[in-house]
């Protein structure tokens, strides 16, 4: 008998570690108005809930529950409707910033929020005309001055006349200044994680859930325009994030090309013609180490403090990539410093500020338009008609990458040509004025 109990107590514990992460790390924040997400958070929460009760109906005398499991004390106090003024302004602000599309307001309202979830919010408040009502319920949390907060709500959409329901779980906290914000971390203590899923669990929290999922199901089934208008935007919010988060990364290649060709043209320079380049790198902090370079990329590893890492490049937008496991990882540029360097000559580096470059673009320029007038005073050379776009690159204000950017131009754009310039930059006709992109990138 205590074989089976205890493999009921690892099967019970696997299964609520399971619900717990997603829970405690994604629902707490996921958007209501996105309802086929809401859904499928108040059936797994359902769901988990019955499969409990079927184990103690089995094995009353194993009575697995994750209090007699871990030793933590969840008590079971019952469902209080909010009468707590400072969470509703939170809840009431949060989900306003929502209709708003006021990213702003939902960087300060939650706490650690990454930009994926920001750019959902900012794409669904396109299709959101309100939250006609906001019903918040809450139970004590984990710790001092913590709640978790269920808000039962209706959302109108542009194109539905009804109002729709959703349930969603938050973890409220308060900052030290007496203030309270959603806590969206998921890098929170086990025991913490433990309390608010079996929280999640207890019967009241499941019979309110059942009760949203059921009034969702029931207008889904009776409505086939609503369960078309979720579906197409669901997949339209999909869409328009991958968009974005494409254009983001297109953006910084071309960002860190540029970042690159300014290092090799700004860098440091002897009489003797040579330009010094920094080859190692040590972490002066504890770092994390990423696949790419944002916050939100995968986590490869931690870098201890005094670690060294050869070097490939610095980029513009504050990071560094770097050597790592026979492959390429990208650390905080500011967690760095230089410990060694080379000397290489000039006219071997990367950038365009060599005359054979220049020489070179301007023969390509030459080649590639067929009616061109050289100017031999400054070797320029005066284009007519378009230029291609032939890789992602910033248009800037001035003939410099610490110029203002004013656009980024992608491949396959035409642009209108005023010259190809001897000093690697096209100055082109844009928005009834002048601009410059590289030349390197256009042809």
């Amino acid at each position: 008998m205590s074989t089976s109990n205890n493999d009921k107590k690892e099967f019970l514990m696997s299964k609520l570690e399971i619900l717990g992460n997603w829970l405690v790390k994604h629902s707490r924040i996921v958007m209501p108005v996105v309802l086929a997400v809401c859904v499928i958070v108040t059936v797994v929460i359902s769901v988990s809930a019955n499969k409990r009760e079927n184990n103690r109906q089995e094995d009353v005398t194993a009575n697995s529950t994750l209090e007699d499991i871990t030793g933590n004390v969840v008590p079971e106090v019952p469902l209080q409707e909010n009468d707590n003024p400072d969470i509703a302004e939170l809840i009431n602000g949060y989900y306003t910033a929502q209709v708003n599309g006021d990213v702003d307001t939902v960087r300060e309202l939650v706490e650690d929020i990454d930009d994926k979830v920001v750019m959902r919010i900012e794409e669904t408040s396109k299709y959101i005309e309100s939250y006609p009502t906001l019903d918040i319920y809450y139970k004590p949390g984990p710790k001092d001055n913590t709640y978790v907060v269920y808000v039962c709500s209706t959302v109108k959409f542009i194109d539905y006349d009804e109002p729709v329901p959703g349930m969603t779980v938050h973890y409220v906290c308060q900052r030290e200044d007496g203030s309270y914000y959603i806590n969206r971390s998921d890098e929170g203590d086990e025991d913490e994680l433990n309390y608010i899923m079996e929280v999640n669990l207890q019967d009241d929290v499941i019979d309110l859930n059942n009760k949203v999922t059921a009034s969702y199901n029931n207008m889904v089934a009776e409505d086939e325009d609503l369960k078309k208008l979720i579906r197409d935007v669901n997949e339209e919010i999909e869409k328009n994030i991958g968009e974005a988060l494409a254009q983001a990364e297109a953006e910084a290649e071309a960002d860190s090309r540029e970042g690159t060709e300014a290092g090799s043209e700004t860098g440091e320079t002897d009489n003797s013609g040579t330009i010094t380049v920094v080859t190692k790198v040590k972490a002066t902090d504890v770092v994390n180490i990423r696949s790419s370079d944002s916050e939100t990329a995968d986590k490869l590893g931690k870098a201890a403090l005094g670690d060294e890492f050869d070097l490939i490049e610095k980029i513009e937008n504050g990071w560094s990539k770097v050597k790592y496991n026979d492959g390429e990882a990208y650390i905080k540029s500011e967690y760095l410093e230089d410990v060694e360097t080379t000397e290489v000559a000039a006219n071997e580096t990367d950038g365009n500020g060599t005359d054979s470059q220049t020489s070179n673009n301007n023969d390509t320029a030459n080649s590639n338009n067929s009616s061109t007038d050289s100017s031999s005073n400054n070797n320029s050379t005066t284009v007519t008609g378009t230029v291609t776009v032939k890789e992602n690159v910033r248009i800037r204000s001035g003939a410099s990458e610490n110029s203002e950017k004013l656009a980024t131009a992608y491949v396959g754009d035409k642009l209108d040509v005023i010259m190809k310039q001897a000093d690697g930059w096209t100055k082109i006709k844009y928005n009834g004025g002048v601009a410059y992109v590289k030349s390197d990138y256009v042809e």
